[in-house]
C-alpha cells in the first residue's frame, strides 16, 4: 500500500491524518466541510452531516450522466465529445445528490482515457476550490439532479476491454482510447498459420476507411491498418508485452506488422 499524494502533502505540512479501513466506524473531529474524491467506500449519514457546512463530493462527469465507478471511461465509449467534472452534495444514492457547480471539457480526438483523467483532475481543483468559498459565504446554489436524465458508468474489469473486430471502426477505436491505460486493450498478432508473433496493449487508435477487398476481421490489411465489421481502426501507439508505450512507426521498425497478420483479443 502506498500513501496517496494528499496523504504525503498533509504528512509534510503536518497536517492531522486519518488512515482508516473503515470511515463510518471513527469519530472524526470538528470541521467545516468534507470534500470526497475517488472514496470507494459508503459514507453513513452520520458522518456525512457531521462537518458544519455538509460534505461535497468531486465526480468526474457532468452529472446526473455517468453515475459510477468509471465516468470518465464510460464517456469515451460512449463517444461524447464534451464532459467535465460535477462537485455535489453527497446523498445515500450513489452520485444523485444536489450539484453545486459543473465544469466543461473537450474530449481530444485522440485523448485516452488516462490523459483525459489527469485533465479532468487539474480541472476540478477550481472548482472544488470555488464552492467551498461559496458555502463559506452562503451563496452556494444546489441544483437537484434530473433523475430521468441518469445514466451508469459501472466497475470496468478485464473482460471490459475484450476487443470485438467484428464492431465497427469507430467504436473499436474508442474501446482502445476509453480502456488505457485500465484495463487495456491486450491483443495477440498471430500469423496466417495461427502461430503468436507477439503481444501488446493497444494505446491510441482511430477510425480508418476500408483498403481495398474485404479483409478478414481483425486481419492487418495493406495499408497497415486493422480490419473492423465496419471500416478499420489505425493503431498510432502500441505497448508491446513487458515494454514501454510507443508509436506504431516505432513499434514497426523493430516488429511485424504486414498485410495478413491478424490481431485476436485476449484479457
Amino acid at each position: 500500500m502506498a500513501p496517496t499524494p494528499i496523504s504525503v502533502e498533509a504528512i509534510e505540512l503536518k497536517l492531522p491524518l486519518l488512515r482508516t479501513a473503515n470511515i463510518n466506524g471513527e469519530s472524526p473531529a470538528a470541521a467545516d466541510v468534507m470534500v470526497v474524491i475517488a472514496f470507494g467506500q459508503k459514507i453513513s449519514p452520520e458522518i456525512v452531516n457531521h462537518p458544519r457546512l455538509g460534505s461535497i463530493n468531486l465526480h468526474a462527469s457532468r452529472l446526473p450522466k455517468y453515475r459510477g465507478a468509471a465516468p470518465i471511461n464510460w464517456a469515451m465509449l460512449a463517444g461524447e465529445t464534451v464532459t467535465g467534472n460535477s462537485v455535489i452534495r453527497l446523498a445515500q444514492k450513489m452520485d444523485a445528490g444536489a450539484v453545486l457547480a459543473q465544469s466543461e471539457v473537450v474530449i481530444g480526438p485522440t485523448e485516452t482515457a488516462g490523459e483525459l483523467h489527469d485533465r479532468l483532475s487539474r480541472d476540478g481543483v477550481g472548482l472544488v476550490l470555488r464552492v467551498l468559498d461559496e458555502l463559506a459565504s452562503g451563496t452556494a446554489i444546489e441544483t437537484v439532479q434530473d433523475e430521468t436524465r441518469a445514466t451508469l458508468a459501472p466497475k470496468l474489469s478485464r473482460k471490459s476491454a475484450m476487443l470485438d473486430f467484428s464492431q465497427p471502426g469507430e467504436r473499436v477505436a474508442r474501446t482502445v482510447r476509453g480502456l488505457y491505460p485500465w484495463p487495456g486493450c491486450r491483443v495477440r498478432v498471430v500469423d496466417v498459420e495461427g502461430t503468436e508473433v507477439a503481444r501488446m496493449r493497444l494505446v491510441r487508435a482511430v477510425a480508418a476507411k476500408e483498403d481495398g477487398p474485404r479483409w478478414e476481421l481483425g486481419e492487418i490489411t495493406s495499408a497497415g491498418t486493422v480490419s473492423c465489421g465496419e471500416d478499420c481502426i489505425d493503431v498510432l501507439e502500441c505497448q508491446p508485452d513487458g515494454g514501454k508505450a510507443m508509436s506504431m512507426a516505432d513499434y514497426r521498425r523493430g516488429h511485424r506488422w504486414q498485410a495478413g497478420l491478424r490481431l485476436e483479443a485476449v484479457e
